[in-house]
This record gives structure tokens, sequence and C-alpha cells, in this order.
């Protein structure tokens, strides 16, 4: 499936992303055609926990959502940054309320159920965030990768590759 003109944005945290979380989804939606665009809390380099390096883009504060067919939060421990970002949960409303992909992995899922997109809404994370999205209402299933409509979710780094598939296929307008 060929997504040539199809844009996403990845936001990572400054420290401590989680490397195959940000490179595996990378990969299989470049090898699809998408152009990824890195957002970050800063411009300085990224650091991921297992000491992948990456320059960020843009700032997460600049983002114009207009810009974008769908937006990636990156989890790792860093991710925690965003859990309570009034500019991280305008972003990802503003996807979601556009019509557009709106994803997060491992405790990022987080972000998006304190931005109150997953009430009622099928999702999984890593373990320590599952409080969190139950609290907010989202419908916790556990499992590898989960989807409801425009909605993404990934447990973790074991599911990073799949978890890029789930979002090539939701941009390819397949959900």
């Amino acid at each position: 499936m060929s997504l040539n003109e199809k844009k996403v944005l990845m936001v990572i945290a400054a420290n401590n992303f989680r490397d195959e979380e940000y490179a595996e989804p990378r990969k299989v939606l470049e090898k699809a055609g998408v152009r990824v665009t890195v957002a970050c809390s800063t411009l300085n380099t990224a650091k991921g926990k297992l000491g992948l390096e990456v320059e960020p883009d843009v700032l997460i504060s600049n983002v114009k959502e207009a810009d974008y067919d769908g937006i990636v939060f990156v989890g790792g421990g860093g991710a925690q940054e965003y859990f309570e970002s009034p500019v991280a949960h305008k972003l990802a409303r503003n996807f979601y309320g556009h019509g557009k992909l709106t994803s997060a992995i491992c405790i990022a899922p987080a972000i998006l159920a304190n931005a109150g997109l997953l009430k009622a809404k099928k999702a999984t994370s890593f373990p320590s965030s599952r409080e969190t999205l139950q609290t907010k209402g989202a419908v916790f299933t556990g499992t590898g990768v989960e989807s409801d409509g425009l909605i993404v979710t990934g447990s973790g780094p074991e599911a990073a590759t799949k978890f890029g598939e789930k979002l090539v296929e939701v941009l390819g307008g397949k959900q």
C-alpha cells in the first residue's frame, strides 16, 4: 500500500523515549511511503532509553495539526512529560476531532486518556498505564495493539512493529 501523500507527526520525549517504539513504527510508516516529522519539547538532540539519538524537526508547541494526517505519541518513561501537558492534549483532541489518526504506544496512551479521548474506546497500554486508562473510561483490552476507529494504541516495545502496521492500515482507510 502506497501512502506517498500522507504525513505523520511522531511526538517523542526529550529524554528516555523508548527507542523501538519510535524506530519500528517509523520504519513501517516510511516503507509505506508516509513522510514522518518528529516533534519534541526541545530542538536539542533527544535521547532514547537505549541510546538512540534523534534530531527533532519541530517543537511540539509549534505544530500545526492541519499539516499532518496523523499523530503518534511514542512511549518510554520520558513520555510522562506529556501526561498533563495542555499542548499535547490539545494536539491529540485536534487530530481526533478532525478525523485523523490519533495514536500512542506503551505508557503514552495515558496522554490520550488524560485528553479525554479514550472514554468508552477500546485501548491498550503498558501495564503501568492501565489504571489511568480505566479511570478515564477506556475499555482496556490488554492486547498488543488495539484500534477503535481512528484511535490506535500499543502495549509496548514488543508490539512496536505490529503497531506500525496498524497505523499504516488506518492511514490507508482500513479501520
